[in-house]
């Protein structure tokens, strides 16, 4: 039940991420990733500096593992989302993060071995349809209509970024503690942005960050999208295994649509509400029909270091 709360939780605050990122599209996509990490790095180090220095010699035994977690969940990730978001809507954006649980999951059963009953894969595609129906408003077939762009082709790479982080935190994150380890990542993920920020700076100018809105919204990216949702992600996963995890971000088209409609008064219309009934069931046959995902790693029996 914790893990779902916790997915619950996650979900709320990516749908606020998608939001925030959309609001502020008037800053380039790498200014965006940049500030975030590092307000997420200034956080996070009263929590995690004296871990990542003790434990230090973990981090180098397992630095290739680790590398790849940190620059696909916490590197280019969210620096792909916010590049689409310069060229598509949010709405595309949200159809295309439905195929994420699908990836995901996939993934697990190829790399992991995690074995999941029909009934949980039934539940799979019901919510990856409930997801599509609630942003298409009901009209699926529109799909092949829908103006595709840049920003939806820039999307694939977030898609594929969070499916290979999900599968790299069921295999080793439990090796490495875990404020210590986002402090890290964060860390390496600011020096890795750096050079592409002063290249977008000198191409495009350099941006005006002294609203009250973006300063408020990089809070917001740093602390809850950055810190908060990444550690109830990771914790999670390793307790419901990656592919029932993700699945729960079928969620984020419904809450994301849900947030526009009390915040923005943008409408929500019958479709929508039965698509989301949709996604409901889909995670609920998921979660509720299979216990745990039987799952196979290298690591498994090697304990977490806290």
């Amino acid at each position: 039940m914790r893990s779902y709360i916790f997915m619950s939780i996650v979900v709320i605050i990516y749908a606020g991420n998608i939001l925030t990122g959309k609001a502020m599209n008037d800053l380039p996509p790498f200014t965006i990733a940049f500030f975030r990490l590092l307000v997420a790095f200034a956080v996070l180090l009263p929590f995690g500096y004296r871990t990542a220095i003790k434990q230090r010699a973990i981090f180098w035994d397992h630095k290739k593992p680790f590398l790849f977690m940190t620059l696909t969940g916490i590197t280019f990730f969210n620096t792909f989302i916010y590049g689409s978001l310069q060229f598509t809507t949010a709405s595309n954006v949200s159809v295309l993060e439905t195929f994420i649980p699908v990836v995901t999951v996939l993934l697990s059963a190829w790399l992991l071995k995690e074995k999941l009953r029909y009934i949980q894969w039934a539940g799979i595609l019901l919510s990856f349809f409930g997801a599509i129906w609630v942003v298409m408003d009901g009209n699926v077939l529109s799909l092949a209509t829908t103006n595709w762009n840049i920003g939806d082709a820039i999307m694939i790479g977030a898609i594929v970024c969070w499916a290979i982080y999900s599968i790299l935190v069921k295999r080793y994150m439990t090796l490495f503690p875990q404020f210590g380890a986002l402090l890290v990542m964060s860390g390496i993920s600011v020096i890795i942005l750096l050079p592409f920020v002063v290249i977008e700076w000198i191409v495009l100018g350099v941006p005006y960050l002294g609203t009250l809105d973006h300063i408020m919204g990089l809070m917001y990216l740093g602390i809850f999208p950055s810190f908060i949702a990444l550690i109830l992600y990771n914790r999670s996963v390793e307790d419901l295994g990656a592919s029932q995890a993700s699945i729960f971000l079928n969620f984020l088209p419904v809450v994301t649509i849900a947030g526009a409609y009390i915040w923005l008064g943008e409408s929500m219309t019958i479709m929508q509400i039965v698509g989301a009934l949709g996604v409901i069931a889909g995670v609920i046959m998921t979660t509720q029909f299979g216990g745990k995902a039987s799952i196979q790693t290298e690591v498994g029996t090697q304990e977490k270091t806290v």
